[in-house]
Parts: C-alpha cells; sequence; structure tokens
C-alpha cells in the first residue's frame, strides 16, 4: 500500500492514533517567532499545526495529498486548502510567482520521494522554514528484529537535503510512547501512518509479536529551522 493510501485509508481515525504528530507540532508551532501571517503548510493533514496557531494570520495555504485528510482540516475565509502531492509538478506550478512569511511541516516532509528538490523549490518562495520530521530511527528495534529498512529518510540525508539550499539549525529528539498491551500498541502501528504503508509478512509479525520485549515504541523526530539561504 502507498503511502498516500495508507493515510487516506486510516483518515477518520488519525486523531485518535498520532499521539506523538500532535506532541509534535505543539513543539514546532511554540517555536514560531514574529507571528507570521502569511503560511504555507506541507502535509496539512487534520490541522494539528493549525490548531496550535493563536495570531491572527491574513492567509494559510494548507497542502495534503490525501483528500480524506483535507476534508477534516478546518476552514475559514483566510485558509486555503489544496489537495496536491508536494513532490509533484503540479504542487511545483503552484508555487510560482507566490511568497510565504514561513513554511511550515510537521510530520510529513520525511515521505518526500526527493526532498533535496523539494526544499530547493520551497527557496524560491520563501526565506523560512520551520519543519520537523521523522527519521529512519523510528522503530528502530522493530527494523531489528526483523531485519528490514525503515521506508523513512535518516537524519544525516534530512540534513544534506536542506542544507543543498539553506543554512540551518537542527534538533534531535526521542520519544517512547507506552502502552498496556501487545495487541494495542501493533494495531497503533498499522493506523498511526508512520509505517508509511509497509507490512510485514505474516512470518515476521509473528517473529515481532514473540521477540518485541519493549513496552513502548521508540520516535525519532529531527526539528528544522532555515536561518539564511546558502
Amino acid at each position: 500500500m502507498s503511502v498516500k493510501n495508507e493515510f487516506t485509508k486510516h483518515a477518520k481515525d488519525y486523531n485518535n492514533n498520532n499521539i506523538i504528530q500532535q506532541i509534535i507540532a505543539k513543539a514546532l508551532v511554540r517555536e514560531i517567532n514574529n507571528n507570521p501571517e502569511y503560511i504555507l503548510e506541507l502535509g496539512c493533514g487534520s490541522g494539528q499545526v493549525f490548531k496550535n496557531i493563536n495570531w491572527n494570520i491574513k492567509k494559510y495555504n494548507a497542502i495534503d495529498f490525501s483528500s480524506s485528510m483535507c476534508k477534516l482540516h478546518p476552514r475559514g475565509k483566510n485558509i486555503q486548502i489544496d489537495c496536491f502531492d508536494f513532490d509533484s509538478q503540479d504542487f511545483f506550478d503552484f508555487l510560482k510567482d507566490k511568497h510565504f512569511d514561513i513554511v511550515l511541516s510537521s510530520s510529513a516532509m520525511q515521505w518526500s520521494k526527493d526532498l533535496k528538490k523539494l526544499v530547493s523549490k520551497l527557496k524560491d518562495c520563501t526565506n523560512k522554514i520551520d519543519a520537523v520530521l521523522f527519521t529512519s530511527n523510528t522503530f528502530k528495534t522493530i527494523q531489528e528484529i526483523t531485519n528490514t529498512k525503515s521506508p523513512i529518510l535518516s537524519s544525516i540525508e534530512i540534513k544534506k537535503a536542506f542544507e543543498y539550499s539553506f543554512n540551518c539549525e537542527f534538533e534531535i529528539y526521542n520519544y517512547n510512547l507506552e502502552f498496556d498491551d501487545k495487541k494495542i500498541m501493533f494495531d497503533y502501528i498499522k493506523n498511526s501512518g508512520v509505517s508509511g504503508g509497509n507490512s510485514l509478512s505474516f512470518k515476521d509479525a509473528k517473529k515481532l509479536y514473540k521477540e518485541y520485549k519493549l513496552n513502548y515504541l521508540e520516535f525519532e523526530v529531527i526539528f528544522v529551522k532555515t536561518i539564511s539561504k546558502s
């Protein structure tokens, strides 16, 4: 299943399964300075970033590639919601001749098929990007047990992609989300969207259920703040 289909499939339940995403969205907004008035958000989902903004804005452009997720985003006279794949030419055409005070993205840009290209396109329409991305160390122990590779970019790959176009500050944080029940834990993985649609074989799933001894899931995120254009 593709990443897009994964988010579309679980859109209705997303707000019940995105605890970590909500935490980092709140942290992302908390660090924004100068109350920007013209904002572009990539991967807006159900509006977890927008819901934390408490200042007046003149225009909020919210982008997501899942129409089901876009339907969940708050509406308003200053809000424009568009269903774009942010790697697509349609999105790049949308960016032409536009300028934003800031581009925001929370737990979305790690899914870019070409993050370096995406960031370079954003460079033409903004001087400021604040983003938080999951890294490949998310679900690290699960990958070790099942001998699988994360579908998510590593922190090194993410840094290189941003540093090609901007001078940046980076901070990496690790979160553990505890569960009382192993079945609930593995259901969370399936429904949260962080797995990117990758599903385990029956054999690997059985091995994981037997050998995974932790009562929590591991998440690693990288906060990116652009300082100036390179």
